[in-house]
């Protein structure tokens, strides 16, 4: 089984890892010290009481590799339409491409049948690059839950977490998902094949896109944003927002609003990766959390109140930063309607 992974940062290293000592072809494209450090040293993953060094392929050109069995993407969302020239080397006629990345990914409308079978969704990916780079039908759903961070060139740590639930857009469970599961199990992954993806693409969302806002505007951890009456009152209507629209077009929450705002409020004093990106000066992971969700909410016809307010303030405050670029204004979704 041959596995490239597409931005191999903290999690697309700790997956590539993982994936190697389950005896898979893996490959690497990283770039900069980081591969570097890989290429000379391995890559290393600190685990709990677990010191590993492990050396899979490790390149900065994805044409050397060759077409794989699956790509597993594992870039900022942002990143990934650019990236798409580069990513074609490797795609040959069978080969999966598994969306390791947070937010609503590009497929979205593949295989859901109803009235927006098909759509794009232009904030996310502009000119539908993915769409007609990738083609929708080698797309395999991945939710990522750990929590990992590079702590050095060439050193992964892993703080928690090992759940990374697959599903095929159109619910099936297929040999090449099935495969890629056992793959990953192998490697002390968990990675369950669920018919319903968008559920769990949703359920991480849900959190994301408040959570990581605020946080960037207010710098406060989770526990501090769930807890405070005000950030908390903010939160709830974002994500009763967001509920509104997912269950417009089918997605079923598993979890009520309160637990989930409980859940995050639990993890304690987490900074979000929006604001840590904010604070060490990378790019803002602004659309794919949170402009699409406003794009789906126009679409569908479910007013936005409370996710416009934010949207626009944390839009702001990443352009002053220079760390984010608003979507082209063709991207810019239709002045507000009203709830239907």
């Amino acid at each position: 089984m041959k596995i490239c992974i597409f931005g191999s940062g903290a999690i697309g290293a700790f997956m590539g890892v993982r994936l190697h000592q389950a005896g898979a072809e893996v490959s690497l494209v990283a770039r900069g010290a980081h591969l570097a450090a890989m290429r000379e040293r391995g890559v290393r993953l600190l685990a709990q009481d677990e010191d590993t060094v492990v050396r899979p392929r490790c390149t900065d050109n994805a044409a050397e590799l060759g077409p794989q069995d699956y790509v597993i993407i594992a870039l900022k969302a942002h990143s990934v339409p650019a990236a798409v020239p580069s990513i074609q080397p490797l795609l040959g006629p069978d080969t999966a491409v598994v969306t390791a990345v947070n937010g609503i990914p590009y497929w979205y409308f593949h295989k859901t049948g109803g009235a927006f079978e098909g759509r794009r969704l232009e904030t996310i990916d502009p000119g539908g690059a993915q769409w007609t780079g990738f083609g929708p039908e080698r797309a395999i759903g991945c939710v990522v839950y750990p929590a990992t961070e590079v702590v050095e060139p060439g050193v992964i740590q892993h703080i928690y977490g090992d759940k990374f639930p697959l599903g095929e857009p159109d619910g099936g469970t297929s040999a090449r998902v099935s495969a890629l599961s056992e793959a990953m199990a192998a490697g002390g992954l968990r990675a369950p094949v669920l018919e319903r993806i968008r559920d769990e693409i949703w359920l991480k969302l849900w959190g994301n896109l408040c959570f990581n806002p605020i946080s960037a505007l207010t710098h406060a951890t989770l526990e501090v944003i769930c807890a405070d009456p005000g950030t908390r009152a903010v939160a709830k209507a974002m994500m009763l927002e967001a509920q509104a629209i997912a269950e417009r077009i089918g997605v079923r929450f598993r979890v009520d609003v309160e637990r989930r705002i409980n859940g995050a409020g639990a993890v304690g004093a987490h900074k979000t990766s929006m604001l840590q990106d904010l604070e060490r000066g990378r790019p803002m992971e602004i659309d794919a959390l949170l402009s699409v969700v406003q794009e789906m909410g126009r679409l569908v016809g479910v007013a936005t109140p409370s996710i416009d307010v934010v949207l626009a303030l944390v839009r702001q405050r990443g352009e002053v930063a220079g760390l984010y670029s608003r979507p082209h204004p063709a991207a810019e979704p239709v002045p507000a309607v009203a709830a239907q």
